[in-house]
């Protein structure tokens, strides 16, 4: 089940009809919005290519720190430690990880998000629903893969994200809820392995 995260934050957008216009001023913003956003906390439903989908918790400490907590029975999760984003799957008791750089969630999690360096936007607009849609790739890997940030106007707000990776699969997480600015405990990012603890857990009783 897990397989289908190591793509993270996955994302290309179905056909959508602009209503407004898209400015320097709303690239702007969006760019401005992402640099301040530390912390942040939200329920989330997740869409995989293949149509499956799964909800959780979704925690964020920018730079380098996030986790994909799933609802029950699901016990997959996704930790960012600041390094590496571990992927661990529950059926196969197994994880798998990465560095960040090597993965689309840099785009996300790096320290200075700037649309002025190695990012650009490839594509923006708003679709039918109002929301500002806004596609960004590495300057000298386009192709490599994307992700799409979308965006509430009012008031201004993330609201889901799309990445496409250089397979051109898709996942896309929408989010609910959305709280910033708290502290989280420092252990929600750090990886635990499920199958020690409850080795140990076994083991002391």
């Amino acid at each position: 089940m897990i397989r289908f995260i190591l793509i993270l934050l996955c994302f290309v957008a179905s056909p959508v009809f602009a209503q407004d216009t898209v400015d320097l001023k709303d690239i702007e913003k969006a760019e401005q919005y992402l640099q301040d956003l530390k912390t942040a906390q939200a329920r989330f439903v997740q869409t995989t290519h293949n149509g499956a989908q799964l909800s959780g918790t979704f925690y964020l400490k920018r730079p380098g720190k996030m986790r994909f907590e799933y609802d029950l029975p699901v016990k997959d999760f996704v930790v960012a430690d600041g390094l590496f984003i571990h992927y661990y799957d529950a059926e196969l008791e197994e994880q798998t990880n990465a560095p960040i750089r090597s993965t689309l969630a840099h785009f996300f999690l790096r320290k200075n998000f700037s649309l002025t360096d190695d990012l650009i936007v490839k594509d923006a607009r708003y679709n039918d629903a109002g929301l500002l849609l806004m596609q960004v790739v590495q300057a000298k890997e386009p192709e490599a893969g994307s992700i799409t940030f979308g965006f509430r106007k009012e008031p201004f707000e993330l609201v889901k994200w799309r990445v496409i990776d250089a397979q051109a699969q898709i996942t896309e997480v929408e989010l609910f809820h959305l709280k910033t600015g708290m502290k989280h405990d420092p252990k929600l990012f750090l990886f635990v392995d499920p199958n020690k603890k409850s080795r140990q857990a076994g083991y002391n009783d």
